[in-house]
């Protein structure tokens, strides 16, 4: 998820990366694309990346429903937030993995909203 374009866009445990599902990645490609001036990379058939000048984030192919977008955080010490969503009642989805780029995990709050945190390696 990182690269040098969006490193001033790391700031701790601040949302910085957001997943959306798409039934057509080329469309959403070609729509976000000419809507906004995002750029993308592809990895692989299922996945593309985007980068915009205040956020990244990625298509993956699925069904769009509401509450369908995963909203990622940054953060500078991934153990540590991961200790304090624990503490603070969050309870862990997927657990720390690795990922092109870094490595992140997934909860769920409270209310039983998923997020992500990801740092980079």
């Amino acid at each position: 998820m990182s690269n040098s374009s969006s490193d001033n866009k790391l700031i701790h445990e601040q949302i910085q990366y957001l997943e959306f599902l798409s039934s057509d990645l080329e469309r959403a490609k070609r729509f976000y694309s000419a809507s906004f001036d995002w750029t993308f990379t592809d990895y692989g058939p299922t996945y593309t990346a985007f980068n915009g000048k205040y956020v990244d984030g990625g298509f993956t192919v699925g069904t769009p429903i509401n509450g369908s977008i995963l909203v990622v955080l940054y953060s500078a010490d991934l153990v540590s937030t991961r200790t304090k969503v624990i503490q603070a009642g969050g309870s862990i989805v997927k657990d720390i993995f690795s990922f092109p780029g870094g490595k992140r995990f997934q909860f769920k709050d409270p209310d039983g909203y998923e997020l992500a945190v990801w740092a980079a390696e």
